[in-house]
């Protein structure tokens, strides 16, 4: 009955991925699902990657809800059959390879998880470049080892991922969900990194509609004082004003906090543009070249705002990947509602 149902329940539930991307789960496992009338093997592979700067919910499962994680992986095993699904890949951050991947083995010593854990692997997350390898297509190839670099979609993992196979790709936090949809026990929450200039540091788990202001007041978390806030991530968010929090915090689900009388905003236009160039992976030129460019131009007083303007348009229109489209994300927003 798990198996037949399973879809349906994550399906009324309205779940969608907790990685960023914010993908309807139900219809990702259908895809898989369908792709393997015609091919004969799947994989499945569990995002704990991680690299957006300041996010810690995944750490935070890992650590403390490791059976439920394992549990929502084996359901995802059963939906797609155990016939089909020869490989399992729990792909994690380095800090978190180190921490945990003896607590997850120890969970797979389950009986029920006799044939499922003997087709488990775990990969460790290159520590460079960071951010790209938790991109979902990054992730196939590195387990396939090769360049840790996005592929062109479409085709999409669901349908040609791993060695060209049905490939299903979730996040630690959506299989945490699987899980609780499955006993009933899931009730519409999400997990939230706060950080910056807050009393209270740390992972909460919060409705998953809840807006910034929300999020902030029901964390005792409310400055008193003048200051502005990043949602979605610390490097790849949206910048908004204390007046502007009214919308559901997306992405990775981070927080972030800042005083706008102590922040240096020349020291974070730096921050953001170094980060990106430097976690480019090189595999297109918008994203190679014009995040270079960007650090290059805002580093003198004065500079050619139209180049400026070029540049970042060529970004949000022809990167390759997330990183480079979510950099004009980050800029635009600072711009129009910040500085």
């Amino acid at each position: 009955m798990t198996k037949k149902n399973i879809i349906q329940k994550i399906d009324a539930a309205g779940l969608v991925g907790r990685g960023g991307a914010g993908y309807p789960t139900a219809q990702k496992w259908m895809a898989v699902k369908n792709a393997l009338k015609y091919k004969q093997i799947a994989s499945i592979v569990v995002n704990g990657a991680e690299g957006e700067p300041g996010v810690k919910k995944d750490g935070y499962l890992l650590a403390h809800k490791t059976e439920e994680i394992v549990n929502g992986v084996f359901l995802a095993y059963q939906f797609l059959g155990s016939a089909k699904t020869k490989k399992v890949y729990f792909f994690l951050k380095a800090e978190y390879y180190k921490a945990y991947s003896k607590k997850i083995k120890e969970v797979l010593k389950n009986k029920k998880y006799k044939l499922f854990a003997s087709r488990v692997e775990f990969f460790s997350k290159p520590e460079t470049p960071s951010y790209i390898c938790g991109e979902e297509t990054a992730i196939v190839n590195i387990i396939e080892g090769r360049r840790p670099a996005p592929r062109l979609k479409p085709p999409y993992p669901a349908d040609s991922g791993m060695n060209y196979h049905p490939t299903l790709i979730n996040n630690v936090e959506t299989f945490y969900n699987v899980s609780l949809i499955d006993k009933g026990k899931y009730e519409g929450k999400r997990f939230y990194t706060l950080t910056g200039a807050v009393k209270h540091h740390g992972v909460f788990c919060l409705p998953a509609d809840m807006s910034a202001e929300e999020v902030l007041r029901a964390t005792n978390n409310y400055p008193g004082f003048d200051f502005f806030v990043m949602t979605g991530g610390e490097v790849c968010g949206e910048l908004l004003r204390s007046d502007q929090l009214q919308a559901p915090v997306e992405g990775s689900g981070l927080l972030m906090v800042f005083d706008d009388k102590k922040t240096d905003h020349k020291k974070l236009l730096d921050y953001w543009f170094k980060f990106y160039e430097t976690e480019s992976c090189g595999a297109c030129t918008a994203c190679r070249e014009g995040t270079y460019r960007l650090r290059e131009l805002t580093s003198k007083s004065e500079y050619d705002k139209q180049m400026f303007n070029d540049l970042i348009h060529n970004l949000e229109e022809s990167s390759l990947c997330s990183l480079g489209s979510s950099l004009p994300v980050t800029i635009k927003s600072y711009f129009e509602n910040i500085n």
